[in-house]
């Protein structure tokens, strides 16, 4: 097994189509993409007018509340963006809470957000275009004078940058800081009970009692708070962009 650039085991190759390499992020965004599409039909099936099931009532409000997260942030014309942005946030909350299982979060690999934010680029420069034109796009990169043209490309280049990395980077940090205040404590349990004598200290030196609570009062934050508050800012900076783009249009 070997390792790519972003740190996420290459499971195997497909030469057939140029060595496509199959990694873990690949893997488990699938699966995670698998599971919500399978939630959404359960939620949605035997949908009824009159005498609705507990199922229909918070798939109901599931989409109320998409809805109302859509057009507040970009108004009331925007109704078609629902779907594209409870499915990003749906799936950056779901993607990060796979490290509960253990496993690493396809929203640790930069290459995941980075394909988001790709997406959101093309919507933004297709709305400048239709509102501007595309002559008065390319027009807008030389204002307010022409020296400030390179600096205006880069500016509208580096959006989806900035986007992907803000997000990968708390992800990131969220798991890197967990696992060393996680394995710190391990140390210091294990060099604590192992003043103990003989073997009752190296029973009680090998059960890690610091090593409960301080973890999992992280994870509530990192894990939970933080993979919710990404996936929030994502889709606010998401919508903000494409709303201003759109401008009049």
């Amino acid at each position: 097994m070997s390792v790519n650039i972003h740190g996420s085991p290459i499971l195997y190759t497909i030469p057939i189509l140029g060595g496509i390499n199959i990694t873990s992020t690949l893997v488990i965004t699938w699966c995670v993409m698998i599971v919500l599409t399978l939630l959404c039909r359960w939620l949605t099936k035997d949908l009824r007018v009159k005498d609705i099931s507990k199922r229909q009532a918070v798939a109901e409000y599931l989409v109320r509340m998409a809805e109302n997260f859509v057009l507040q942030n970009m108004g009331e014309s925007w109704g078609r963006y629902v779907p594209f942005i409870a499915a990003i946030f749906s799936l950056s909350i779901c993607s990060s809470l796979t490290s509960l299982l253990g496993l690493h979060p396809p929203t640790g690999d930069v290459s995941t957000e980075l394909a988001w934010a790709v997406v959101v680029f093309v919507l933004i420069t297709y709305h400048n275009i239709k509102s501007s034109g595309l002559g008065g796009y390319l027009k807008g990169f030389t204002e307010p004078i022409f020296l400030m043209t390179p600096f205006n490309v880069l500016g509208e280049l580096f959006k989806p940058v900035s986007m992907s990395f803000r997000h990968f980077g708390n992800i990131v940090s969220g798991v890197v800081i967990s696992a060393l205040v996680y394995t710190g404590l391990m140390s210091v349990n294990h060099m604590l009970f192992g003043l103990l004598p003989g073997k009752v200290g190296e029973l009680l030196g090998s059960i890690p009692f610091l090593a409960v609570g301080v973890p999992a009062v992280l994870s509530l934050y990192f894990d939970w708070f933080s993979s919710f508050m990404q996936a929030f800012i994502f889709c606010v900076l998401t919508m903000v962009f494409i709303s201003s783009a759109a401008g009049e249009e």
